[in-house]
């Protein structure tokens, strides 16, 4: 009988460095296959290169734009005083901190982007799901934000040709101009995302003091025409603190939450770059509910002041900033806007899609070509319509949008942090067969949590000016909270399904 020599174990595939992060071991190879591709593999620790400051700065760049703006004086246009408007503003960002952070975690860890990271709990086939609802949110929120980067060129080209350009003909409602300019800030986004991710990390560094700047110049301005600060305080409030506000207060909230429900989600794809979980953290923490709070008082007190001096809430910028006769002023403020929605747009509605879209045929679709896909789809969701009144844009669009995506954030919650407790197999994420193939690649106990989650968030939703009624009725007391609805119906469904499925397969 001969001696046979024990089996040498297999080499590990990944490491685990000393401050946490993980990476594909050295020496290893990177997966390939069907499901990978330069753009979605984890980052190497190397590059993982983001500080506090970066992340900080992102936040800054992110919360102070065009739309965070319109979200703050909405608010004061459906009824709200500037106290209500904030205390709303400001509650709904430390929520929505909450999910940024958990899902955030996974990014700086193993350096991965959102729809690989979904891959764990939905299945490597199966992330195309909540990646592609994701991207077409994107889609909406890209088009929105470019129609408004577009109105501040018309604006500004307006104030420097004249009536020639303003009183253009019309077409479909608008002076061909407008059209020209939503063109020409649609392709100016396009080639600041074709230059990369590094590009987007150094515009967002020196953007977002730029813009803060420009809200405090806003304010100086309206304060000055309203005689002071006073009128600006005095607007009360159309609904006061009784029945009225109250019935208010939730679906606003909501919506407010709704706003960042996409961040909250593809959070992943920024923290990947992360030097430490402390820079993450840090930075959100710092960036996120701060910034948002600070530019939604400076939002609602200058569109209080508007109702003060013009007998009405102004409550888009660009239309506020076109009444000035200051001719330095307003190219000021306008640029000040085009900063603002670019910082936004490229890092908030650009990057995640390109991913997304990237993750349905990795070999075919690189993360340019996603970038492309979503400008495109930005343009066919009519985001003119979308953006012309304060009540759809905040109930409808963000309520919508917010649950939806609630109940993705629920059930990837509750897979990374309660059943996994943070560990992921970065090998496996990517390779057909291992661990989160589920059944042919979808996890049906993701998919079923996730539809029972969205049917009761918004389900019983207003969809107008979309569409009249609610699809059904009987759910219409569930849709005022539709975000924590689907957060938490999803988290406990998946968490019940999954235990059917035993531990050991994890």
């Amino acid at each position: 009988m001969t001696d046979t020599a024990p089996t040498a174990p297999p080499p590990p595939t990944q490491v685990t460095l000393a401050d946490g992060r993980v990476e594909i071991a050295p020496g290893a190879p990177a997966p390939t296959g069907p499901y990978a591709n330069e753009d979605l593999l984890p980052v190497p620790v190397a590059k993982r290169t983001w500080t506090t400051y970066n992340f900080s700065a992102l936040w800054v760049g992110m919360a102070h734009n065009t739309a965070s703006w319109t979200l703050a004086s909405g608010l004061i246009a459906v009824g709200m005083d500037w106290k209500q408007a904030v205390l709303t503003i400001a509650l709904a960002n430390v929520i929505v901190l909450i999910p940024m952070l958990l899902t955030g975690h996974a990014g700086p860890k193993y350096g991965i982007p959102f729809p690989v990271f979904a891959r764990a709990s939905f299945g490597i086939r199966g992330a195309n799901l909540p990646a592609v609802v994701r991207a077409l949110v994107a889609c909406g929120w890209f088009g929105i934000q470019t129609w408004i980067g577009g109105e501040a060129i018309y604006f500004l080209a307006g104030k420097l040709i004249g009536a020639g350009w303003t009183d253009a003909a019309k077409v479909g409602g608008y002076a061909w101009t407008m059209w020209l300019s939503f063109a020409i800030f649609w392709a100016l986004q396009v080639v600041i995302i074709y230059r990369g991710m590094e590009t987007i990390r150094r515009f967002e560094n020196w953007a977002a003091p730029f813009v803060l700047v420009g809200a405090f110049v806003m304010l100086w301005w309206m304060s000055d025409k309203a005689g002071g600060f006073g009128p600006l305080f005095d607007q009360p409030s159309k609904l006061g603190w009784g029945a009225d506000f109250w019935k208010l207060f939730a679906p606003a909230l909501m919506g407010m939450i709704g706003f960042w429900s996409t961040l909250s989600l593809n959070i992943p794809d920024f923290t990947r770059y992360g030097r430490s979980q402390k820079a993450q953290t840090r930075g959100q923490a710092l960036g996120l509910p701060t910034t948002m709070t600070l530019f939604a008082f400076l939002s609602v007190m200058v569109t209080s002041g508007s109702q003060a001096v013009y007998g009405e809430a102004i409550w888009d910028p660009v239309q506020l900033a076109a009444k000035t006769d200051n001719t330095v002023g307003l190219l000021f403020a306008l640029v000040t806007v085009l900063v603002a929605t670019l910082s936004v747009n490229v890092a908030a509605n650009l990057v995640s899609p390109a991913f997304d879209f990237s993750n349905i045929a990795p070999r075919r679709i690189s993360f340019r070509a996603g970038a492309l896909a979503t400008c495109v789809l930005g343009v066919l969701i009519f985001p003119w319509k979308l953006y012309s009144d304060p009540q759809g844009y905040i109930f409808t669009w963000l309520g919508l949008v917010g649950g939806l995506l609630g109940t993705v954030a629920g059930i990837l919650i509750a897979d990374y942090w309660i059943l996994r407790r943070s560990r992921l197999d970065l090998a496996d994420l990517y390779r057909p067969g291992g661990r989160y193939w589920y059944e042919g690649g979808w996890n049906w106990r993701a998919v079923v949590a996730f539809a029972v989650g969205g049917v009761l968030a918004v389900g019983g939703a207003s969809f107008k000016p979309l569409i009249d009624g609610r699809p059904i009725p009987a759910l219409a007391d569930l849709a005022d909270y539709g975000w924590a609805v689907g957060l938490g119906t999803s988290m406990v469904l998946y968490l019940a399904l999954m235990a059917t499925r035993g531990r050991s397969t994890l």
